[in-house]
């Protein structure tokens, strides 16, 4: 198995390794030597050795490139980023969820391997796996361990009830990050805010199992009405794991422009002070449904492209549809003050349609 991955990143060329949150930029001198030494199955080169030796200390003395290392080829489109939703099926039923609905269904695994192929030759080097729970689809192991194999940094993204099942998988092919929301500090609020019974049990279950097996995990609290009351206590949790922890209040409608997940806001907690300072969506990342269909981001969903019917050069028509959405229309045309907006041109769309107050989502508005 691959020791560190040597790939194109936009303009840049980078080394990292699964697991590890740090990487290197190299030269454009340095990435061809390493493919021409992975084509003629040559030892790894010293700058290498040494390099991975100071980053990581890990030892590639003597190990042969194409075993040590995979080199990802520049491609024509230069994606590096994507998100897939391998499936809106969820074991959990969040009052706050920006799905409008949650179907489980989705790619056959011939499909969905097809589907991660044609994500590689666009690029992409960071795949964040969604869902829905995507640890609950009964092809996300396989789908995962394709991915890995092709030389993609993976970020799982899930409530963590199921983790404790997949450890042996994580600790043989380490994700670059799994990102657990926590709910609540008790199960009292955790489960008036999943309504899923025993949930609260089982994402602390999955926690202790990525904790010992020292998984590199990230806690992201989400505050809600159902919580807001334990957010000290969320925080003490967070720090009992001892993982990194980001909190995140400012829930979203569906992406559809459903006003059900407001409901969930607790408002002394929104944030109103960030600026949306731009969104490279559907340039240098894009996002991808249950079914293989890409769009410019999660939220910005409009025109999507059938990457299985099309292909990659459906890719091509995603920048100018990324640009089309990132328009002020509708309830922002004319704003004197959308240079300091903190969302996104989609979002606001979204809030607009479920009716949102102005100032759940516009720091201008009263």
């Amino acid at each position: 198995m691959h020791a560190v991955i040597a790939s194109p990143q936009e303009a840049k060329r980078v080394i990292v390794r699964p697991g590890a949150r740090s990487g290197m930029q190299i030269p454009e001198a340095h990435y061809q030597e390493l493919a021409a030494a992975a084509d003629a199955c040559l030892d790894v080169p010293p700058w290498l050795v040494n390099a991975a030796h100071t980053a990581w200390g890990i030892d590639l003395a003597g190990e042969r490139s194409d075993h040590a290392v995979i080199v990802r080829p520049v491609t024509e489109l230069g994606y590096s980023r994507a998100t897939w939703e391998i499936n809106l099926g969820c074991n959990f039923a969040c009052a706050h969820c920006f799905l409008a609905a949650r179907p489980f269904d989705g790619l056959s695994l011939d499909d969905k391997l097809r589907m991660l192929a044609l994500l590689r030759d666009a690029g992409v080097l960071w795949l964040q796996i969604t869902g829905g729970e995507p640890l609950i689809d009964p092809h996300f192991a396989a789908a995962y361990e394709h991915a890995y194999g092709m030389g993609m940094m993976i970020e799982i993204l899930s409530n963590g009830s199921r983790l404790h099942q997949h450890i042996d998988l994580l600790t043989t092919m380490p994700p670059h990050k799994v990102t657990v929301s926590l709910y609540g500090a008790t199960a009292d609020s955790f489960e008036s805010l999943t309504r899923a019974k025993g949930s609260f049990k089982n994402t602390m279950r999955g926690l202790a199992a990525a904790r010992d097996a020292g998984l590199p995990v990230e806690l992201t609290i989400i505050i809600t009405k159902h919580n807001a009351h334990e957010l000290d206590a969320m925080r003490t949790l967070a720090e009992q794991y001892g993982v990194a922890h980001k909190e995140f209040a400012n829930i979203s409608p569906t992406y559809t422009g459903g006003p059900d997940p407001l409901a969930a806001q607790s408002p002394e907690h929104l944030d109103k002070t960030s600026v949306f300072q731009g969104c490279p969506a559907g340039h240098t990342f894009f996002h991808v449904n249950p079914h293989g269909h890409a769009t410019m981001c999660k939220i910005g969903r409009e025109n999507p492209i059938d990457l299985m019917a099309d292909g990659l050069d459906g890719l091509l028509r995603l920048p100018a549809i990324a640009d089309a959405q990132m328009l002020r229309t509708g309830g922002c045309s004319g704003c004197a003050l959308s240079a300091t907006c903190r969302v996104c041109r989609p979002l606001a769309k979204a809030y607009q349609e479920a009716k949102a107050p102005l100032h759940v989502y516009c720091q201008h508005g009263n």
